[in-house]
């Protein structure tokens, strides 16, 4: 009879400790955020404010038509990848597409191995057009050519060549420099910028390779050169 009792009071206390004990599979965290959204539910989260829209295809896939404000990087290219989103704000989640969804998911694990929130469009820049969202950029824009280009060179004592893109990151980065640079104007000069997703022939012809570019030309001679970030005062230095 004793060992019967004992085992019961044994029983009921491994009862009453495994009740108290919490349900650890129920409190489980899940994310606010899917990591892949509907094509629906991603044009709905891009209209948000604090967003950045990543387009990780090539730029010729770009200007055959992207989501308005997005920027660009191909992930193909991995310096250029690197370059380029290095100046994200991982204070804002990023919202990437590519063609398909392919490229997008590898770009997506890099950059949340980076330290950013990353939210991948499911089905991609295909399924964005299959459900006749609208896309911006055609290819069709006119071209810069190298004549007119060289007359703008040849017509001012100095001139600052801007090779950039509104898409590319760290041009957008270098807006204030440059609004901050004309609003100064310490030193005149001509101020030229090249479209670096269109102005083709003239990024080929003044080997430019990446963006931003900036070249400064005085009576006609290239005399400084920077590819990237820049600040004001060695923007200046080189006007002077």
């Amino acid at each position: 009879m004793k060992c019967k009792f004992f085992s019961s009071l044994i029983l009921l206390g491994f009862f009453l400790v495994s009740c108290g004990q919490p349900n650890t599979n129920s409190q489980q965290p899940s994310p606010s955020t899917p990591s892949t959204l509907s094509v629906l539910d991603f044009k709905q989260a891009i209209t948000a404010k604090g967003i950045q829209i990543l387009d990780v295809r090539t730029a010729g896939e770009f200007n055959g038509g992207h989501i308005q404000h997005a920027l660009q990087a191909n992930w193909i290219d991995k310096n250029e990848f690197a370059d380029r989103t290095q100046h994200l704000d991982k204070n804002q989640p990023v919202y990437v597409y590519c063609q398909a969804g392919g490229r997008s998911a590898a770009a997506q694990t890099y950059l949340t191995q980076k330290g950013y929130k990353v939210i991948n469009l499911e089905g991609g820049m295909s399924n964005w057009k299959m459900n006749g969202f609208p896309v911006e950029g055609s290819g069709d824009q006119p071209q810069m050519n190298m004549n007119d280009f060289n007359k703008t060179i040849s017509l001012n004592k100095k001139v600052l060549v801007d090779i950039g893109a509104d898409w590319c990151p760290p041009c957008r980065k270098m807006l204030p420099v440059l609004a901050e640079l004309k609003k100064q104007n310490t030193t005149p000069y001509y101020f030229l910028a090249v479209d670096g997703g269109n102005d083709i022939e003239v990024m080929r012809a003044l080997h430019s390779d990446g963006l931003p570019t900036f070249i400064v030309y005085k009576n006609g001679k290239e005399t400084w050169r920077h590819q990237g970030i820049v600040t004001l005062d060695e923007l200046n230095a080189a006007l002077k």
